[in-house]
């Protein structure tokens, strides 16, 4: 079963993503923030991140650039779900190695494509 760490600091948007994850067969593993996601990915065994761009601590694109300098994460697919949706935001997300951005309010089915395509 692949597993997926989800990262929001807002708990019902935890929620929703697991909901659609779980739904679709996949694991599901929720960090509160950037930070906590950094220590989930170190002792769990991740198949793709899934996260928010802004949560205090660590941010979505501050955690996508500390899971790219680890060889361990180089080529796990990143999505960053968010508000954000500026192509200068994005912009920033590919420089920092985000696979993908999307833009919330997500529509589940498309979430799931997405994810399909771009997980190993």
């Amino acid at each position: 079963m692949r597993s997926i760490l989800a990262v929001d600091d807002s708990a019902s948007m935890r929620k929703m993503v697991s909901f659609t994850l779980t739904g679709a067969g996949y694991h599901v593993v929720e960090a509160v923030d950037g930070q906590d996601a950094w220590e989930k990915a170190q002792t769990h065994s991740i198949d793709l991140v899934l996260t928010d761009q802004n949560m205090p601590n660590l941010d979505g694109l501050g955690l996508t650039r500390k899971l790219r300098e680890h060889p361990k994460f180089k080529t796990i697919p990143i999505l960053i779900l968010t508000t954000e949706s500026s192509d200068q935001m994005k912009q920033l997300g590919r420089a920092a190695g985000a696979t993908g951005w999307m833009v919330k309010p997500f529509d589940p089915g498309r979430l799931i494509e997405v994810i399909q395509k771009v997980i190993r």
